[in-house]
């Protein structure tokens, strides 16, 4: 049983940080491609950053500058680091990844529970 458990989310005033994190665990051969998402009230999820095992980064238009995935291999866990926050970047922020668990040839992509982040005027 794979399993990705986020957290770091809360309350904040605009133009503050937050450090979210997401540790996989569980029966694991490999991990490649970690990443977030977030999805907004009546909106759609939408992309935020991915990296992948060898560290390439990418990220949405609207994040650049202001977000910064990383990751640490060994501990199977992913962060995103988040300044100079934004009212619209208020949303409950999911973690993402590719993992081959134990025993298997398949990647199989999962899904953590989600981690509210708030962002007040």
């Amino acid at each position: 049983q794979v399993q990705l458990v986020e957290s770091g989310g809360g309350l904040v005033q605009a133009g503050g940080s937050l450090r979210l994190s997401c540790a996989a665990s569980g029966s694991i051969n490999s991990i490649n491609a970690m990443g977030w998402y977030r999805q907004a009230p009546g909106a759609q999820r939408e992309l935020v950053a991915t990296i992948t095992s060898g560290g390439r980064t990418n990220y949405a238009d609207s994040v650049k500058g202001r977000f910064t995935i990383s990751r640490d291999n060994a501990k199977n866990t992913v962060y995103l680091q988040m300044n100079s926050l934004k009212p619209e970047d208020t949303a409950v922020y999911y973690c993402n990844a590719d993992i081959r668990p134990r025993f298997t040839y398949t990647i199989l992509n999962y899904w953590g529970q989600g981690t509210q982040v708030t962002v007040s005027s």
